[in-house]
């Protein structure tokens, strides 16, 4: 099958986010400027650099009470920070109740039951019993092709490790299973890793 995405792809559903996975899920909380405070999942998101360190997420699509964007994207171009947190198995179900299509002033956190922690770098709440969580400044919000999709790019200036997940000196992924997103409704989380070494090691 080859298909142009302009003429559409002719299934019942599109596989486009089928395709590119399993994507890692940014769970990214802000604060706005009023003091407001949200938390939303995103799977349009990585790491991108390493020194100084790097992530970027994508926002697509907008809501009603928030102009062109999403309240994430609208909260950092307010304030210049964000934290992203690190999604484990244990925390799907309330992951997912956080990514419903709530009024901005409805506070995420409260609706899902999820603990929250004041982030020590950044004026913003970060998920207190996350695996990992970034606390990240803005470096640039890049307009892309399309209505209302935003690229967000941050250096990560404080990085909190639940000490659990340490394992002879490693981040052990194993420990807290990350979830990923697949496509359509579908997730999954790590459980096997083996290791490759570089023809250079």
């Amino acid at each position: 099958m080859f298909y142009r995405p302009a003429d559409g792809h002719g299934l019942p559903h599109n596989p486009f986010n089928a395709i590119v996975t399993p994507r890692p899920i940014g769970w990214i909380s802000t604060r706005g400027a009023d003091g407001s405070e949200n938390l939303a999942p995103y799977s349009f998101f990585n790491a991108v650099a390493y020194v100084p360190p790097q992530v970027m997420f994508a926002s697509t699509g907008a809501k009603p009470d928030r102009g062109p964007t999403k309240d994430s994207v609208a909260n950092i171009r307010d304030t210049g920070v964000f934290c992203v947190n690190i999604v484990e198995y244990e925390m799907r179900d309330v992951m997912n109740v956080s990514s419903g299509t709530y009024d901005k002033d409805v506070d995420e956190f409260d609706r899902a039951g999820i603990a929250r922690t004041e982030c020590r770098e950044i004026a913003c709440s970060r998920v207190s019993d996350a695996p990992a969580a970034l606390e990240c400044r803005l470096n640039q919000i890049v307009p892309l092709l399309g209505e209302s999709n935003f690229l967000v790019l941050g250096e990560v200036v404080g990085i909190h490790l639940r000490d659990d997940c340490l394992k002879d000196g490693r981040f052990d992924v194993t420990t807290y299973q990350p979830l990923a997103r697949m496509g359509y409704r579908d997730y999954t989380h790590v459980r096997d890793v083996f290791e490759l070494k570089r023809p250079d090691d």
